[in-house]
């Protein structure tokens, strides 16, 4: 009897301990941010966010230079000009204005739009290298560790060189 005590005192701690082991999950970290910004695709969708707002900014400002020499001619022909005339170019500057601010606020909503085109299928593939990864190494939570993410500590497995591998860098 006091045999088959023993035996299932061992045999319930045996049950608690692999059940405590189990229950444990598993976590590694990663800085995504990092990792994204050092993919070539990730360079390449910045360089033609670049190019488009170049091309934009050029725009805006020879709308700009054109609505200057516009209000410095106006303002020199001004007094030789009637007062109705002058009221005309006076709105018709007025306009020009808006037309410079519309087309400044598309551009950056062109520009953003753009961006989420051109980094969603990035930030896909990362997400779905990370999961793969961690699937793979039996992790069941991967926290990302880029500054100002509130994981303050990330002494645990760091999933980077295994994704970079996996991504072909």
């Amino acid at each position: 009897m006091k045999q088959f005590r023993t035996l299932f005192i061992a045999l319930a701690l045996t049950i608690g301990a692999t059940a405590f082991t189990n229950a444990q999950s598993k976590v590694a970290h990663i800085a995504t941010q990092e990792l994204v910004q050092e993919l070539p695709d990730y360079k390449n969708a910045m360089d033609q966010l670049q190019k488009l707002e170049k091309t934009y900014d050029a725009e805006i400002k020879d709308m700009l230079s054109e609505a200057q020499s516009t209000m410095q001619r106006y303002e020199a022909e001004a007094n030789t000009k009637s007062e109705e005339e002058n009221q005309k170019r006076a709105t018709e500057l007025q306009a020009a204005q808006r037309r410079i601010q519309e087309h400044s606020s598309k551009a950056r909503q062109d520009l953003q739009k753009k961006e989420t085109d051109l980094l969603k299928p990035i930030l896909e593939k990362v997400r779905t290298a990370i999961q793969k990864v961690a699937r793979a190494k039996g992790y069941d939570y991967v926290l990302d560790s880029t500054t100002g993410t509130g994981v303050l500590l990330a002494d645990g497995y760091n999933l980077m060189p295994d994704v970079k591998k996996e991504l072909g860098m």
